[in-house]
């Protein structure tokens, strides 16, 4: 795929600027299945913006552009794709895609090294834009500049590719319920998906 992450790094990065509240409010969502302690890896750690505010010094990226972003914050990352993890078995607590799962070349496998490097009892969190809600079909309709190549995933398609590489205790959580650039405040997450844009999607080995 033509990375248009690296043509349009700053771009993206601003949008976490320009939309102050809802980065917050996926940030809050997130933390709600965050485990308190252990070694965490970001799948597609882009510029940095969730790892760094996480607490999480490792990840990955296809893009140097990004990386380079992602180093000045103070993270250790690496150039690799999600397909093929540059890590043994077992390494982590907790692996995070945020974000990212709509952009990879194969998912399935994406999943299935998130799982292979996670402990026994590691946590997998996987942030998406729900294909349903109307931010995913406002960004599927107007072909944004980073979405127009995604592939938008629905919540129960993302729970059936976890359970496919053997994971379980499944849980969501929910938060974007108004459009991004019309929030003044954080929005407080809410259990299950269908109400929210953002969703959050964990699971354990």
């Amino acid at each position: 795929m033509d990375n248009i992450f690296d043509r349009y790094s700053k771009e993206y990065d601003d949008w976490y600027e320009k939309n102050k509240f809802a980065y917050l409010s996926e940030l809050e969502a997130i933390k709600k299945v965050m485990p308190d302690k252990g070694r965490g890896l970001e799948i597609g750690v882009g510029s940095g913006r969730f790892a760094s505010a996480l607490g999480i010094d490792i990840g990955i990226d296809s893009s140097p552009q990004m990386i380079e972003k992602a180093r000045k914050r103070g993270l250790k990352v690496k150039l690799a794709q999600g397909e093929n993890l540059p890590f043994n078995d077992g390494e982590f607590d907790y692996v995070l895609i945020i974000t990212t799962l709509c952009f990879v070349r194969e998912p399935r496998k994406v999943i299935a090294e998130a799982s292979r490097v996670l402990k026994n009892r590691g946590r997998l969190i996987v942030g998406i834009i729900d294909k349903n809600s109307s931010l995913g079909k406002r960004y599927q309709t107007k072909k944004s500049r980073f979405y127009k190549k995604a592939k938008f995933f629905l919540v129960n398609e993302v729970v059936n590719l976890l359970k496919e590489a053997g994971l379980g205790k499944i849980s969501l959580k929910q938060t974007l319920f108004h459009p991004p650039d019309e929030l003044s405040q954080i929005e407080p997450s809410q259990d299950g998906d269908g109400k929210g844009a953002f969703v959050v999607i964990s699971a354990c080995k």
